[in-house]
Order: structure tokens, then sequence, then C-alpha cells
């Protein structure tokens, strides 16, 4: 078992204070985004046999287990990352293996090098996500029923927004859905800056569930991605609440702490909020334009007191132990590689005791007994 030295991301997007508080340290007046927990070659883990990468790479069967290498090749599947949102992020989405396979293969093939900033598919994975709030977390997730976004975008008043009520209305769903899209992407961006501006004012005059889109506003004046975002869900999630967000899913995060895991992958194709590299052609190949309930997710309790995350993807397993004062010591070995991660309290793992945030590599099979008063969170792979 390793303990575990992270990164953290200062993405500008990042909350300057949400990080420190979990670690009980002093904010640096920067923004901490994101810290990443494994063994993703952009910022692997650090162990005292020098990055989980080449620990692994040093013996990948006795790192990861035989089943999870046969499986998924000689590379930890995952990465587990603390999210802190003090902005919005990108409304983006991720391809399905098949798309991202393609999509690298024909970057490849072009000669567009992967730092380039017009560059889509940074690997040919898939980026499967699952985001698990440690505080109240907002985020947008899915596309609305098209007669209600079209209800809600003809509230604000703005006449400019007339022509894609009109579509939403009239239209089937998926080709409602996509016309509008499409229609907001390629805009005119002046006359769209000035659409932006009159909608965010009205938001702002409405309030209530306009709210969180005056809120991106102040953050992205005059990008489209502020009325795109009005298309999909608002959804808001409790403490121990998440989201699963599977290939084509239109989503942003907007403001919480969490816990998100995803497979090892960096492949995004951006809609809005960004002023990064808006592909529309390659974004509406990977869209899914499906109106639907965006699916929040609750834990489902064993008898051993794991309560699991259930998704429709193998490259990772999420679970947490909520270990009560006095409770008995847990046996978490598995034939599969972990990270453990504590997020509150005061939990042991074997030799190592863990505070909210700090977190441990076992590698597969190793034995992994906990013990303690606290929530810890549990990463592995289903082989």
């Amino acid at each position: 078992m390793d303990r575990l030295d992270n990164t953290i991301r200062p993405y500008a997007w990042g909350s300057p204070t949400a990080i420190p508080h979990l670690l009980g340290v002093e904010p640096t007046a920067e923004p901490q985004a994101e810290m990443w927990m494994g063994a993703h070659p952009g910022a692997p883990s650090r162990t005292e046999r020098g990055t989980l990468v080449e620990a692994i790479d040093a013996d990948p069967e006795a790192e990861l287990g035989k089943a999870a290498v046969a499986k998924f090749g000689p590379h930890l599947p995952f990465l587990l990352k603390i999210l802190a949102a003090g902005a919005p992020l990108s409304l983006q989405v991720h391809p399905d293996l098949e798309q991202a396979k393609e999509g690298y293969a024909d970057e490849e093939r072009r000669g567009i090098p992967v730092d380039a900033p017009h560059r889509n598919y940074k690997d040919a994975n898939h980026k499967p996500e699952l985001i698990c709030a440690l505080t109240e977390f907002d985020g947008l997730c899915g596309f609305r029923d098209p007669a209600r976004a079209a209800d809600l975008l003809d509230g604000l008043g703005v006449a400019t927004l007339k022509p894609y009520v009109d579509l939403l209305h009239a239209q089937p769903e998926d080709a409602a859905l996509r016309e509008v899209l499409t229609a907001i992407l390629t805009a005119d961006p002046e006359e769209m800056a000035r659409t932006v501006a009159e909608a965010a004012d009205a938001c702002a005059r409405l309030g209530g569930d306009y709210t969180p889109y005056a809120e991106i506003a102040q953050h992205y004046p005059g990008d489209p991605g502020v009325i795109a975002a009005m298309l999909l869900n608002h959804v808001r999630l409790q403490p121990g609440e998440a989201l699963f967000l599977g290939a084509g899913i239109p989503h942003a995060y907007l403001n919480g702490l969490g816990v998100e895991i995803m497979a090892n992958s960096d492949n995004v194709l951006r809609c809005g909020l960004t002023p990064k590299h808006v592909d529309v052609p390659e974004l509406l190949r990977i869209v899914r334009f499906e109106a639907g309930d965006p699916g929040v997710l609750r834990p489902e309790s064993s008898p051993a007191g794991e309560e699991v995350y259930e998704t429709p993807i193998d490259e990772f397993r999420l679970s947490r132990y909520v270990l009560p004062e006095g409770g008995p010591a847990r046996d978490l070995t598995r034939d599969t590689p972990q990270i453990l991660l504590c997020t509150a309290g005061s939990v042991r793992a074997a030799e190592y005791r863990l505070n909210p945030g700090q977190s441990v590599f076992v590698p597969a099979g190793e034995t992994a007994e906990i013990s303690g008063t606290g929530t810890l969170f549990r990463a592995t792979v289903i082989v």
C-alpha cells in the first residue's frame, strides 16, 4: 500500500478555498480546481517508489492484477479527483469508445499535434464519468424536454430568441434540439453577444429558475453557451448524491465540491462557456440529442457497509464507507487495484492514518483493512 502525494491543478474556474478547507490548510488565494489521484501521465500521483505510473509499469500484473491487465491493458483504467468548482466549467460532451478511436486515428493521420489547441482527441479512449457531491453541488446535465426549454427561453421576453422557441415547439424532439443547438453555435458572434446580454439581464431580473443562467452569464458575458445552457437540465445535488455522465451527454459543473471518477482519458468536445476551441461539426456528431431526466444517483448499501454508486461501465467502480465511532474494522481486500480517499474524519488504512483529502493506492490482492471514524471513498474496477 502506498500513500499518495497528489497534484492540485490550478484551473481558472477552481475555488480558491474549497480544497484547502478540506485539507485543513491555508488558502493561497489562487484557484485550486482539481486534485488528481491516479496514473494519468499529465499529473501522476507520487509514491515512495516513484510516480504511480512508474510503480505500475515496473510490474503491471502485481499492481493491477492479472484480470484487470487482461481486460484493460497494463495501465490503471480510471482517474480519481477531488473537484472544486468556483465558477462554471465549459459546457461539454465526451465521445464513446468507437468515436474516440476514430477521432484519434483521424487526427493522428492528419498530423495534428496532440497539444494543438484545435485538437479534439488527445487519446483513443472514452471518458464516462461520475461526480459525487461532498457539498451542495450545482450542475447541468442532459437536455430538457424541448417544450420546457422553449417555455424557459420564451419567458425571457427576448425577441431574438423567438426563432429558437418556435423551432423547439415545431420539430420532433431530436431534430428540434439539434437545429436549435446548431443555430446557437453558428450564429453571428456580434448578434449572439447582444442576445446573450439581453437574456442575462432578463435572467437577473426574473430570478428563480433563471438564477443559474444569470450567474453563468456573469462569468461568460456574450458567450453563446449561456443560451445553450438553458436547453439543459439544472441539477442541484445534495452531499452523497451523484450524477453519471455517459457518452454524448452535454453537461457542465457550476459550483461545489465533489469526488469525481472517470475513465483515464482527456477527450472533450466543447459547446461553449469557454475561450477554447469549439469544433461545431464534430460536436454535433458526438452529442446525443435526447431529452430526459438527469438521473440523480444515490448509493446502494450492502450488508458489509459499502455504499456503491452503480454505473453501466467497468473502467471504474466508486463506493463509500461511512464509519461510525466505535464501529468494526472492515476488510477491503480485492483482486483489483484500489485508491482509498478519506473525505471526513480520520480513517486508518493498514499502517496509514488518513485525514480529509489524503489517499492511498492499494495493489491488487494486498490486504486492506480500514477502521476509524469518518468517510472513505473507494475507487476500483470491475473485471
